[in-house]
C-alpha cells in the first residue's frame, strides 16, 4: 500500500531541514538501506535510508527546497506497486499541496566569473535507477556533475569515487581555459556548502561568546609509545596513537571533574560520564562525532569506535545524534608534523585538546641531557564553567599519565 515518506526530524528542535538531493527518480526501485533522499543539516549530510523495499512513486519537493519537518516529501509504494491516478491517491492521503512546506533554500553567494566551473558530464538516456556509493554521489554533487552521465566501474555498474573523480577531471579538461585577470592573478570562487557556513558560524560564535584561556603542556611519551605497541600484540583492533591520547583525557576528566561540565543559561552543567568529540577531516569539512562513556570504554574499544567514525565520515554516513553533546573534542595535527597549536573551542562544550607532533628533543635528567620524546598541546578552555586552577590541574594529570600510560587503566 503506498505511503508518504515525511521528512524526518534529524536534529533537535529543527523545524526545517534542506531536501539536497534525490538519489532516486520517480518509478524507481528501492531495497531496504537505499537512500532516498539526501538532506543537510546544520552539522552534516544525511542519508534518508529505505525501512523496506520498494518503489518510489513520486517526489512532491523539488530538490534544492527548505522543508518543514514532518512534511511529506515523496510517495513510496510496495514492491511492484503501481499507481493509475496519483493526484487522486495524494488527495486522499490529504496531500493537496506540498508547496507551503517547501521553500528554495538560500542559495550559495555567486561565482565570480573569473573560472568556468565545471560543466555535468555529457547526458545520456536517463539510465533509471543509479547505483553509487554515497561518497560518490557527494562528490558528483561538489562537482555538479550528473551521476546519469557517468559512466560506473565498481560491481553492477555502480558509480563509485574513482569515476566521479575521472569524469570531473574529464570536465576541467573541456572547460575553457581563463587568463588572468588585468589587475592580477585569476581566481575561482568555491560557494559556500551548508556544512562550511555552520563550521564558520559556530567558531565565529564561539571566539565572540565563550572566553578562552589556554594551558600549554609537555609530556615525555616514550613510555606511552612503548605500551601502544605491547597492546597493539593483543588489540583485536589496531591502536592510534590518539586513542592512547583519548583515553588519557577522559583520565583527566574523572580525576578533574570541574572540566566535565559545560555553560548553560540558566546553570553550569557537570556530567557523569565522559562524552569526547573526535575531530575528523572529511572530503566536506570538519566533522566532530562523540565517543560516548569514554572512562568505561577499554582502549580497543575506542580505537574501533574512532575508525568507524573516520570510515562514516568520508562515506557521508555520520548520524546527526553522534555530532551532539560531550564536554570537550581533541584534535590531532601531529600527523602533519605541526609541533603545537591552539584550537576553537566547539560550542557549547568547554574545551578542546590540541595536539602537537610528537617528536625526539633533547631534555635534561638530574643534570645530564637526554634523547627523549616529546609531544606538546595545548588546551583551550571556556572561563565561565572552568577556572584557571582546575585547568591547569587537569593539564597536570594529563601530562602525567602521559608519562606513566599505566594510570589510564587504573
Amino acid at each position: 500500500m503506498a505511503k508518504l515518506l515525511r521528512m524526518p526530524e534529524v536534529a533537535a528542535g529543527a523545524t526545517t531541514v534542506v531536501l539536497s538531493e534525490w538519489p532516486l527518480a520517480d518509478n524507481a526501485t528501492f531495497a531496504i538501506d537505499d537512500a532516498l533522499a539526501v538532506i543537510e543539516t546544520d552539522k552534516a549530510v544525511v542519508d534518508v535510508e529505505a525501512e523496506y523495499p520498494g518503489v518510489l512513486l513520486k517526489t512532491l519537493v523539488p530538490a534544492g527546497s527548505e522543508v518543514e519537518v514532518g512534511a511529506p516529501i515523496a510517495l513510496l509504494g510496495d514492491e511492484g506497486e503501481k499507481v493509475a491516478d496519483i493526484d487522486t491517491l495524494l488527495a486522499e492521503l490529504g496531500v493537496s499541496d506540498v508547496a507551503h512546506a517547501a521553500t528554495p533554500a538560500p542559495a550559495p553567494a555567486a561565482a565570480a566569473p573569473a573560472t568556468a566551473q565545471p560543466k555535468p558530464a555529457t547526458a545520456t538516456a536517463p539510465r533509471g535507477r543509479i547505483f553509487a556509493s554515497p561518497l560518490a554521489r557527494r562528490l558528483a554533487a561538489d562537482a555538479g556533475l550528473d551521476l546519469s552521465g557517468i559512466e560506473g566501474t565498481g560491481p553492477n555498474g555502480r558509480v563509485t569515487k574513482r569515476d566521479v573523480l575521472a569524469a570531473a577531471s574529464r570536465a576541467v579538461d573541456a572547460a575553457p581555459r581563463t587568463t588572468a585577470a588585468a589587475a592580477g592573478a585569476g581566481y575561482t570562487d568555491e560557494p559556500h556548502s551548508k556544512l562550511r557556513r555552520a563550521i564558520a558560524q559556530r567558531l565565529t560564535e564561539s571566539k565572540q561568546t565563550q572566553p578562552h584561556f589556554y594551558i600549554h603542556g609537555t609530556a615525555r611519551v616514550d613510555a606511552l609509545l612503548e605500551a601502544r605497541a605491547q597492546l597493539n600484540q593483543i588489540s583485536p583492533t589496531k591502536i592510534s596513537v590518539n586513542d592512547m591520547l583519548i583515553k588519557a583525557l577522559a583520565k583527566a576528566h574523572q580525576l578533574v571533574p570541574q572540566m566535565n561540565a559545560i555553560w548553560t543559561p540558566d546553570a553550569i552543567r557537570r556530567f557523569d560520564g565522559v562524552d569526547i568529540s573526535v575531530a575528523i577531516a572529511s572530503d566536506r569539512g570538519l566533522l566532530t562525532p562523540v565517543l560516548r562513556n569514554v572512562d568505561k570504554l577499554s582502549i580497543s574499544e575506542i580505537a574501533s569506535a574512532t575508525k568507524d567514525f573516520v570510515v562514516r565520515a568520508q562515506e557521508g554516513k555520520i548520524k546527526q545524534a553522534e555530532l551532539e553533546g560531550g564536554s570537550t573534542t581533541i584534535s590531532n595535527l601531529g600527523m602533519y608534523g605541526v609541533p603545537e597549536f591552539s584550537a576553537i573551542i566547539n560550542p557549547p562544550q568547554s574545551s578542546i585538546l590540541a595536539v602537537g607532533a610528537a617528536a625526539e628533543e633533547p631534555v635534561a635528567v638530574d643534570g645530564r641531557l637526554e634523547v627523549a620524546t616529546v609531544l606538546r598541546v595545548v588546551l583551550s578552555v571556556d572561563h565561565r564553567p572552568v577556572d584557571g586552577a582546575h585547568a591547569a590541574e587537569w593539564m597536570k594529570h594529563f601530562t602525567d599519565v602521559l608519562e606513566n600510560p599505566l594510570r589510564m587503566f587504573a
